[in-house]
């Protein structure tokens, strides 16, 4: 065979459109191993391209698969975090509705201590009306316990006859008698009239606790009577007949006369003027011998606040007492009277006063004394006119006590308000024990039309007077001070006033000068 064949037939590595074996060699007709050769690589690209396949699947299965559990993952965070959701949520709400129970009970706790408090004062109405003012109260057990045991409370009190009902009364109280009674200090006639009509502190607390076991219970002096209207716009008056109290107790009336804290007390033992606690509460300034400054319970009106606040029993709803005001050196210690503004018809006192404090600012002096007055009337005190010149009405003209009530209603009445009482000062009346008749009395005529319905003088010779009548009630006082325990204790007294409120002996302050007279300045 010549080269040119051998090279015709020789395998070789095929071209394009020539048909190759799996080797890549091209096939000829007749040539089997080249054919064979051509299958086998044809199968073995096949196999790599199915194993490709199957990596592509199982990749992309996997994939999915990754994916699937990715998604049900962030499903279930989703879901989880929902859940967390709903529970937190679940968990304010019920938090929420545990607070509002809690917030309900405590309210409704408040409530009936309220409900307790108003009870202890004999006022079942006003604390069945409180209970029965809540919401489904009807529902409420603890609410329905409290209603029926005012209700049983109530129907065991008892009508008192308002016409034995005895008033006393104080000036303002010796914190110090030692200082008071230093006869080295102070002259004979001023001691004489500290020792006849004041009271020492020690002596006031006697007869406040003496006077509450005793079973007696602060009223209001206007407790007294049931008020009413006539067909032309009047006031009218008659006798209470439902002033309701348990057996056993027995009301009483209270009022203080001049708490203005006149320059004659400086120095000797008394508190100096009311001033307001950190609380809002009306206490008094006491300076001791030593000169530290005090804010407490030195005189009457605080020391009553709280006596009654610990004894709340012995008020009858809320009672407090009646304050007779003066106005001439100002009140309660402040010097409000025009005579320190326009310092004109200055007396010795308020003269060296005012040389003494060259910084006093009247309209200061004003407003301070006004926010005592509130405070006082919102604690349940009532002011009454004493007059402004602590004038003794017996006597005068009408002439002279309109002069004097226009001073009161100028530099009084515009702190303390306006007032339907008149306490009439040195314990005198404009009238006998007769009835009052404007048409035969222009003085009782004259206070009359100044809108005074309530009147009050000073009467120790029984346990009680008292007057009601149509146009007004009319009551005479028992001064609690060293004349009257005096008299009471050494037989002077024709009766003992006393008896029946506290035990005079047991009471009366043996620092007192012996024996006691009403020769002293008032």
């Amino acid at each position: 065979m010549d080269d040119n064949k051998k090279a015709k037939n020789k395998p070789h590595k095929g071209m394009l459109g020539e048909k190759t074996d799996a080797d890549g060699w091209v096939m000829h007709e007749g040539e089997e191993g080249h054919s064979s050769r051509v299958d086998g690589k044809t199968e073995k690209q096949r196999q790599q391209r199915a194993r490709r396949r199957k990596v592509v699947f199982f990749r992309t299965l996997l994939l999915a698969a990754f994916l699937l559990l990715l998604g049900f993952g962030i499903y279930q965070t989703a879901n989880a975090l929902s859940r967390n959701d709903a529970r937190e949520k679940a968990r304010k709400q019920k938090e929420a509705e545990i607070n509002a129970e809690e917030q309900k009970l405590a309210e409704r706790r408040a409530t009936i201590l309220k409900a307790d408090a108003l009870a202890e004062t004999y006022d079942y109405d006003a604390a069945i009306e409180l209970l029965k003012a809540q919401e489904d109260y009807e529902n409420d057990a603890d609410l329905l316990d409290a209603i029926a045991r005012y209700m049983a409370a109530k129907t065991s009190l008892v009508a008192k006859d308002v016409t034995t009902v005895p008033h006393i009364f104080f000036h303002s109280l010796l914190v110090d008698p030692e200082r008071t009674f230093d006869s080295s200090k102070w002259d004979a006639d001023s001691i004489a009239g500290m020792n006849a009509w004041m009271t020492t502190v020690e002596e006031f607390d006697k007869i406040i606790q003496q006077m509450y076991d005793n079973g007696y219970v602060l009223v209001r002096m206007r407790d007294l009577v049931t008020e009413g209207v006539d067909q032309d716009g009047n006031r009218t008056f008659t006798k209470n007949k439902s002033l309701m109290l348990p057996a056993g107790k027995k009301p009483y009336v209270l009022s203080i006369d001049d708490w203005s804290y006149y320059h004659s007390y400086e120095g000797k033992g008394l508190a100096e003027k009311a001033v307001l606690d950190e609380n809002g509460e009306v206490k008094c300034q006491y300076t001791d011998a030593q000169g530290n400054v005090h804010i407490g319970d030195y005189d009457v009106l605080p020391r009553l606040n709280t006596f009654l606040k610990e004894h709340p029993d012995g008020a009858y709803k809320g009672a407090r007492g009646m304050i007779a005001m003066t106005g001439y050196n100002g009140v309660f210690g402040y010097r409000t009277d025009v005579a320190y503004k326009t310092h004109e018809r200055l007396d010795a006192d308020q003269a060296a006063y005012l040389a003494a404090h060259p910084e006093f600012d009247y309209d200061e002096e004003v407003s301070e004394a006004k926010h005592i007055a509130d405070a006082v009337k919102a604690s349940g005190w009532e002011f009454a006119c004493h007059t402004w010149g602590h004038l003794s009405v017996t006597g005068k003209s009408v002439e002279t006590l309109a002069t004097d009530q226009e001073k009161w209603q100028n530099t009084v009445a515009n702190i303390v308000g306006k007032t339907d009482t008149i306490i009439f000062a040195h314990g005198n009346d404009i009238g006998n024990w007769r009835d009052y008749d404007a048409e035969t009395n222009p003085v009782y005529a004259y206070f009359k039309s100044m809108g005074y319905d309530f009147y009050a003088n000073v009467d120790a010779s029984a346990p009680y007077w008292l007057q009601i009548r149509k146009e007004y009630l009319r009551q005479g006082r028992i001064d609690c001070d060293g004349l009257q325990m005096w008299r009471a204790i050494s037989g002077a007294a024709k009766t003992n006033v006393f008896a029946d409120l506290f035990d005079v002996e047991s009471v009366f302050d043996k620092r007192r000068p012996t024996p006691v007279s009403a020769t002293g300045k008032r």
